[in-house]
This record gives structure tokens, C-alpha cells and sequence, in this order.
């Protein structure tokens, strides 16, 4: 367990629904709906970084859902949430880099606004590759960092600051989910260049 991540977090978690739940979450609910959209009732479906459980009003009913997160404050502020969920929650407290799942338990992945926070996330994405089945989706809505100039310039230059009590501005996530070896689906750009949907898929067996 990353125990400095975690306390990042934890800390967070007083004032995360005052910074998240209004001006941004209402913002990206019509993307997060259509990337939740594909999460299927009848598969085994895993979620990174549950936070306060924010995005669970976007889940489609009725699906059978894992959720993880690092910080056990963050959980614990989801729980009303996921009691709400008309359908199936579990959460447990769980780094990414660590996860205790056996290879190939589920067959679908989904982040929101998470790998901008992984501490190392091309790792991160093949601990996500080990416990999709072959065939398995990963979905993911995420914000990175930019090619746009002044765009770009600016968010090289807050990333360092931003990182130590929040996210980092400039991932590529595109490039990171690639490297981990899977293969890409769809890329969807919902603000500019920072904002994105991500479909990708583990390569069946030969």
C-alpha cells in the first residue's frame, strides 16, 4: 500500500464532494453517462477509485460492480451511496499497484478522472490488463495533459504544484493505456485535448 498516496487522499476526502459534486460533476455527467452506458448486468465489472461514490448515480441499474479505492475516508463517505445503488456494490480499500485479485476476474474496467492521480500509471494499467479476462474492456473517462499550445505550457507548469494535493495535469493517457498493452477502441475528445473518452480491449489469446 502506498501509504503517502493514501493519506493524500484521505485528507481529501473532507472536502472533495464541496470541490466535485456540483460545478464539475454536473459538467461531465452527460460523458460519464455514456462511458457507464457500457457496463453490462450480466458481467463482472471492476471500478477504480471509487471516491465518495460520486459517479454512482451514473451507473446503469442492476450490474454487479467491484469498486476500489486507496483511502479508506473516501469509501466510507460513499457508503450511503452505494447503499442507494440498485444493483450491486462492493468497495474495499485497495491500491491499484497492489490489487489482490486473482488474474482474470473480471470482464470489464472503468475509471473516471483516475489515472491523472495513479502514482505510476503505466503500472497501474497493467495491474487492470492481469485482472481483465482476454477480451475484457477497460472504459475510461479521464482528463490529461494537453498538445495545445499554451495549453500544454501551462499544465507542465501547475502539474508539479497540483500533484501534491490532487491530480496531475499532463498524463498521456492515450500513450499509457497503449503501453500497458492493450489495444485501443475509441478516443473521444470532450473538452479540447484535456478531456477524453477512452475505450480500449485485452487482446484475446492467440
Amino acid at each position: 500500500m502506498d501509504t503517502g498516496t493514501q493519506a493524500k487522499w484521505d485528507r481529501a476526502a473532507r472536502s472533495f464532494d464541496l470541490m466535485a459534486a456540483n460545478g464539475p460533476e454536473k459538467r461531465w455527467r452527460p460523458a460519464k453517462l455514456e462511458v457507464f452506458s457500457h457496463m453490462q448486468p450480466d458481467a463482472r465489472i471492476l471500478f477504480l477509485a471509487l471516491g465518495t461514490g460520486l459517479d454512482i448515480e451514473a451507473f446503469p441499474a442492476n450490474c454487479d460492480i467491484t469498486a476500489i479505492d486507496i483511502s479508506p475516508n473516501m469509501v466510507a463517505k460513499a457508503e450511503e451511496r452505494m447503499a442507494a445503488y440498485t444493483g450491486s456494490i462492493r468497495a474495499e480499500v485497495m491500491d491499484v499497484h497492489d490489487m489482490s485479485f486473482a488474474d482474470e476476474s473480471f470482464d470489464q474496467a472503468f475509471t473516471s478522472c483516475t489515472f491523472c492521480s495513479v502514482p505510476d500509471p503505466v503500472d497501474g494499467l497493467r495491474a487492470l490488463y492481469r485482472v481483465l479476462k482476454p477480451g475484457g474492456e477497460l472504459h475510461m473517462f479521464e482528463h490529461t495533459g494537453s498538445r495545445v499550445f499554451p495549453f500544454s505550457f501551462m499544465m507542465n507548469l501547475m502539474s508539479p504544484l497540483a500533484s501534491r494535493f490532487g491530480p496531475e495535469l499532463n498524463r498521456d493517457t492515450v500513450a499509457n493505456v497503449q503501453a500497458a498493452g492493450f489495444e485501443l477502441r475509441e478516443v473521444n475528445n470532450v473538452f479540447l485535448d484535456t478531456v477524453k473518452t477512452i475505450s480500449a480491449v485485452k487482446p484475446q489469446r492467440d
